[in-house]
This record gives C-alpha cells, sequence and structure tokens, in this order.
C-alpha cells in the first residue's frame, strides 16, 4: 500500500488535499455553530476566525492540490523526468505535519501555531525546488505557463512568512499583505495559468476538436489585473477595484466563449472545468459592480458575495474537476462519471453551494444561516467525492501500469 501511496505526486499530494478539504470545513462548521446556533459554546481562539480560515484554505489546502497536479504535469509539458518521490514525499510529510500543528495549535497555544507556519514554509520550499529542477533541468522550449505558475507559488510562499511575520509582531499591515498576496498574487494566477495552459487542451481531446483558440493577451490581461486587484485591496482604494475587475472579467469570459462553453456540455467531464472557469468572469464583473457602486454611491454592497463566487463557484469546481480528470486518468480508470457523482456533486451539489453563500451576502435574511448551510453543503459534496476518489490513492493502478 505504501509503495504504490508514494508512486507518483498527486497520490499523496491529492490525498493530503482531499483530507484537508473535510477537516478545513469541519472546522468551520463548529466555528460558525457555535457563532450563530450555540454562542454559550464560543471557543476562544487565539487569532481572528477569519484569519484561521484563510490560513487553512489559502495555505493548508490549496497547495497540496496545486502541487498534486503540477508535479505530475510540469515534467509531461517541459518533456523531462517524473519528479522523484525523493523530492515530493518530504514536502508532503513537512506539509502534512504544518497543518496538524496548526489545528492543534488552535487549542494548545501560539507556539505550535509558529511552528505549523515554520513545517509548511519548509515543505513548500522542497515542492518548490522540485518543479525548479524540472524548468531548470529541461531543454529550452515554451515554459510561460510554467515559469508564472513557479513565480505565483514563489508569492504564496512569501505570503505565508508574511503571515507568521504577523503572528510574531501583530502588525496588522503583515496579514493583510499576506491574505492579498496569497489571494491575487498566488491562487488566481495559479487557476487561470493551469486553465489558459489545460482546459483547451482538454477541450480539444474531448471533443475531437482540434481548432480551440488560446490567446494569449486575455491571459497575460488576467494576470497583470489580478495583481492590480491585490494592490489596489492593500492600499484600501476599494472604489478603484473596477480598473482592475472590468478587464480581468471581459478576458475571463472571453475565454470562456472561444473554449466554447456550450459544446462543453457533451461531455460532463469536460463540462465541470468550464462551468467553474466561468465563475471567474462572472465573480470579476460582481466585484467590478460592487466597487463602482461604492465609487459612485459611496456605498459597500454585496458583502463576501463576489469573492464567494470566485473561490466557491471558480475554485472549488475546477478542483473537482481537475482533480476527477487527474484521478482517473493516473490511476488508470476509464473517463466516465456516475449518475450519483455527476449530478449531485460535480454539478448542481457544488453550483448550489455557491449559490447559497452568494444569497447569504444578498438576501435580508440571517447571514449566519447562509454561511452555515453553505459549509455543510461543502461537506457533503466533498465528503462524496473523498469517499469516490479517495481509495486510488493507495490503491496500484487499475491497468496495472507504474505510477
Amino acid at each position: 500500500m505504501l509503495k504504490s501511496f508514494i508512486a507518483a505526486p498527486y497520490r499523496v499530494m491529492f490525498f493530503g488535499g482531499a483530507v484537508q478539504a473535510l477537516l478545513v470545513m469541519l472546522w468551520w462548521v463548529f466555528e460558525l455553530s457555535t457563532r450563530y446556533l450555540w454562542p454559550q459554546y464560543t471557543v476562544t481562539w487565539p487569532m481572528y476566525p477569519t484569519a484561521i480560515h484563510s490560513w487553512l484554505m489559502l495555505f493548508g489546502m490549496l497547495p497540496f492540490f496545486f502541487f498534486g497536479f503540477l508535479m505530475t504535469t510540469f515534467p509531461r509539458w517541459m518533456a523531462g523526468q517524473e519528479i522523484s518521490s525523493k523530492r515530493f514525499v518530504p514536502a508532503f510529510v513537512l506539509m502534512s505535519i504544518g497543518v496538524l500543528m496548526f489545528y492543534v495549535g488552535l487549542f494548545v497555544g501560539r507556539t505550535l501555531l509558529l511552528l505549523a507556519d515554520i513545517s509548511l514554509l519548509t515543505g513548500l520550499a522542497f515542492g518548490l525546488y522540485a518543479l525548479l529542477r524540472v524548468l531548470l533541468d529541461t531543454r529550452p522550449g515554451d515554459k510561460r505557463h510554467a515559469v508564472v505558475l513557479f513565480i505565483a507559488f514563489c508569492i504564496g510562499w512569501f505570503a505565508l512568512l508574511s503571515f507568521l511575520l504577523w503572528q510574531l509582531t501583530d502588525y496588522q499591515v503583515l496579514l493583510q499583505l499576506s491574505l492579498r498576496a496569497a489571494l491575487w498574487g498566488f491562487v488566481l494566477p495559479v487557476f487561470a495559468t493551469v486553465a489558459h495552459r489545460m482546459i483547451p487542451f482538454f477541450t480539444s481531446s474531448a471533443l475531437q476538436q482540434q481548432d480551440v483558440p488560446r490567446p494569449f493577451w486575455p491571459w497575460w490581461t488576467i494576470l497583470a489585473s489580478s495583481f492590480l486587484h491585490g494592490t489596489l485591496e492593500f492600499f484600501n482604494l476599494a472604489a478603484w477595484l473596477w480598473l482592475a475587475d472590468l478587464p480581468l472579467a471581459i478576458s475571463a469570459l472571453t475565454l470562456t466563449y472561444l473554449w466554447g462553453f456550450r459544446r462543453s456540455f457533451h461531455n460532463s467531464l469536460l463540462a465541470v472545468l468550464h462551468v467553474g472557469y466561468a465563475w471567474m468572469g462572472i465573480a470579476m464583473l460582481l466585484f467590478a459592480v460592487q466597487s463602482l457602486w461604492l465609487l459612485v454611491q459611496g456605498i459597500y454592497i454585496w458583502g463576501q458575495a463576489p469573492l464567494h463566487a470566485l473561490t466557491l463557484g471558480c475554485y472549488t469546481t475546477i478542483i473537482i474537476g481537475m482533480g476527477t480528470r487527474v484521478t482517473l486518468g493516473h490511476s488508470g480508470l476509464p473517463f466516465v462519471i456516475d449518475t450519483r457523482v455527476k449530478l449531485k456533486l460535480m454539478f448542481m451539489t457544488m453550483q448550489g453551494i455557491a449559490l447559497v453563500r452568494i444569497a447569504a451576502d444578498l438576501l435580508p435574511f440571517n447571514s449566519g444561516y447562509g454561511y452555515l448551510l453553505a459549509a455543510l453543503g461543502w461537506l457533503a459534496c466533498f465528503g462524496s467525492w473523498v469517499w469516490r476518489y479517495l481509495p486510488a490513492y493507495w490503491r496500484p493502478r487499475a491497468d496495472g501500469q507504474p505510477g
């Protein structure tokens, strides 16, 4: 079992990401429940609950999925050698220890939280080095996507370092720098770049269509706009975010159209990726309207609805789509999704969760119940996905091939 588990980077990293997808939301459900349903049991945490939630999602969960995908695809993109277990296993172990210490530290104390950051930073550094070796050891070629992804991961590493420094100094500016850098310099560029590299390829392959366009100007615009958004947010210029958000939304929606959003529904697994990416344009339009409304009317509307349209609608749907595709393909399983997973998990459940969470900030009712309902929906969605696919990470490939 152990030999199969460490046979490929996607196995250990997706395992860590899948487990974290449940644990992060179990903690969040606990926090929301004691906040809105049973306030007499409210726990006093060693840092802001929103900061804990952000750490667990941005640093404690997503890097597992990112590394699982990138450590698998980097060598294939650049015709390099597969990444050795001597490089990805230490990264996985240190990252996992860091996450475990963070959970324990929430109840034990501040020192363990600091050690958790250090362990996770070290694990991320091991993973970054593994990706860097692929970049440096392969022959020259078109490495634009790989270089951008590596830079984005470096920004994510420094974002976590800023979080650690905030814990040490309590300077709020460091926390804001950490979260803005992670959201807009790390996470969005990774999703946008992987989508730009892979969705046209998957579309061409699944639909046997050779003319799927992949212009580069929308991708560069998205990257620049994302960086600008994070910079404007950091300097509290929310009324001017539309300067970044409108170009980003237009670029994302342009790619959604060019990649054949409607045609993608001929293949359910492909449609998951297209639906997820379409949320990016929708979310950034919401951000742009929110910013323009603040500029013109002086009123901040919609709260965190645009952010959760991006994180739940776009990011989570793409994770499910990419995670399912990589798991099936590299486990030697056929690219088919049973009806239960397709209808209840891939499409309806995750999209419903995103809509519920958005509505919680838009509709005039107690938003706390909407937050809790969305969190429970997440658990139901990822719980089904984990139950279906987690065993594939420690079982030998179904086709008998290595990896």
